[in-house]
């Protein structure tokens, strides 16, 4: 049941889009920020993408988060009841996990999605509302990189926030500090944060979960295009840009670029702006830093967050750490 409207953040966000473009295209490297590929479409292909065979990340999440929601949401409650935040929450689907052992452990619980997706935040309340009763859904429109403004919990509440997907990944090493010590100030001693993150494994078995043999993850990438030809009346030509997936082994991310094809101008008359291309040049999209064991829960000390419990698949290819804000 939803108790709350979706918030009109349009203007912001339109403004967040020009700022971003304008610097990105502007700077040396050329470079864009990965939030901007989560339009309606970029959020329906990556909905697809999740599904790709070679896209290990999201099932095997699932696969931790399937046998051990149970003991995350009663150590995450500490004893009392859980109200529940999750940041770029995306469709919720593997969400849904821990918010049906919440309500098998409390009866009611409450939700507060956080995507800058108003697409993707109303198919998971229409998602919820169908397979979960008793799970009330505040939905926030906002880029929770920005700062978050939450409802205090209950007295006899603690809040749970879930940051998982390893979106945590898509963020420069100083950033992904900021932002944990952003959420580790929006929250009381006793609340928690539920983060996972994908480790480091075979620079093959990464490379494919990032280039498809399906070119699903190209199309993703060139849609960001698509967008700022819609958003800011440009007029990019997708197809003439490649997408492509590198393995930094140095910076243990991997980054993906869209590549011109050719030189090329391109013109962007709501930002009165012009950008040459020379033939192999790339635009920077996106990196995904992948963790060594211990790392996360390391990020999370700094953060300020206490170290609660690390659950792993059997493999090893990604972990969900649970960390308390402290009590005292």
């Amino acid at each position: 049941m939803a108790i709350t409207a979706l918030p009109s953040a349009e203007a912001r966000i339109s403004e967040r889009v020009a700022t971003a473009v304008r610097e990105g295209l502007a700077s040396t490297p050329k470079r864009l920020p990965p939030w901007l590929f989560y339009d309606e479409e970029g959020s329906r292909l990556f909905e697809q993408i999740t599904e790709l065979s070679e896209y290990y990340l999201t099932r095997t999440e699932r696969a931790i988060l399937s046998a051990d929601a149970g003991a995350i949401v009663a150590r995450a409650a500490a004893g009392k009841r859980l109200r529940i935040t999750e940041l770029g929450a995306g469709s919720a689907e593997k969400t849904c996990l821990l918010l049906a052992a919440a309500v098998r452990r409390q009866g009611p619980v409450v939700y507060e999605p956080a995507d800058v997706s108003a697409t993707a935040l109303m198919a998971a309340e229409e998602r919820l509302e169908r397979e979960i009763p008793h799970v009330y859904v505040a939905p926030q429109v906002v880029d929770y990189t920005e700062g978050l403004a939450l409802d205090p919990p209950a007295p006899d509440e603690h809040r749970l926030v879930l940051y998982i997907g390893s979106s945590i990944g898509n963020f420069e090493p100083e950033d992904s500090a900021r932002l944990l010590r952003k959420i580790r100030s929006a929250l009381r001693p006793g609340d928690a944060l539920l983060l996972g993150v994908d480790l480091v494994k075979s620079a093959d078995t990464l490379l494919d979960a990032y280039d498809d043999a399906d070119g699903v993850t190209a199309a993703f990438n060139r849609n960001m295009l698509v967008r700022i030809n819609r958003e800011l009346d440009a007029n990019f030509d997708p197809n003439a840009f490649v997408h492509r997936a590198l393995w930094n082994a140095l910076d243990s991310r991997i980054e993906m670029h869209l590549i011109s094809e050719k030189a090329q101008t391109v013109h962007l008359p709501a930002l009165d702006l012009t950008v040459d291309f020379a033939r192999g040049e790339s635009i920077h999209t996106e990196n995904s830093y992948k963790f060594r064991p211990g790392q996360a829960e390391d990020l999370l000390a700094a953060a300020g967050f206490a170290h609660n419990m690390t659950w792993t698949d059997r493999r090893g290819w990604f972990a969900v750490c649970l960390a308390r804000v402290p009590l005292g």
